[in-house]
């Protein structure tokens, strides 16, 4: 029998792997800077917003994408009412476009929903594409009573139940839900949004 040999892989550095981890305060000019490259500066203006002003990401379900040092993605989860039922809304999720061939998004997704049905949480919504999200489960089957604080594409509203009927019964307007930013908190990350980002 002849013995098997080993075969040297020499690992190109530009195809160096990824790691999903928590957010940390560091990665706040990062993340800031990479929204805005993706959804452009107005972002700050998009109905999701208003479920977001003035709250603090939901415990443990605020994530960052490092590749060699460098944050490539960023995925956040949100407490929220949905027509009174506890939900957690997602977004945004934004992936550094010299990173989207290689599965970062699609990590932060899984990561994200996997440590929300941990954590206990029976449902999510987005305002995103259906084709994308349907791969994770996401679709307008139970969200086509609910509605958003300002204008959105009804076919873009979307749920996934983590637990099942989570969404049962959802009606009405989804509403911020979780912990308030302390007042400097928010001050200091309007300051920094402000700050011009090096391109």
């Amino acid at each position: 029998m002849t013995a098997l040999r080993k075969t040297q892989i020499a690992l190109d550095p530009a195809a160096a792997p990824f790691a999903i981890r928590s957010e940390r305060a560091s990665d706040v000019v990062a993340r800031e800077a990479l929204l805005d490259a993706c959804f452009g500066e107005n972002r700050h203006l998009r109905t999701c917003q208003r479920l977001r002003d003035g709250r603090a990401p939901a415990e443990g379900l605020a994530l960052s994408a490092v590749r060699q040092g460098r944050l490539v993605g960023t995925l956040r989860l949100w407490h929220v009412s949905a027509g009174g039922v506890r939900a957690l809304v997602l977004g945004p999720l934004a992936v550094d476009p010299s990173c989207r061939k290689l599965g970062v998004g699609a990590a932060l997704m899984n990561h994200a929903l996997a440590a929300a049905k941990a954590r206990g949480h029976g449902a999510v919504v987005l305002l995103g594409d259906a084709p994308y999200y349907a791969r994770f489960g996401f679709s307008g089957l139970k969200t086509g009573e609910l509605s958003l604080p300002g204008p959105f594409e009804r076919d873009r509203l979307l749920g996934l139940e983590l637990r099942e009927g989570a969404l049962d019964g959802a009606w009405g307007m989804i509403a911020p839900a979780g912990a308030s930013v302390s007042p400097t908190r928010a001050r200091r990350a309007k300051v920094l949004r402000s700050v011009p980002h090096a391109a």
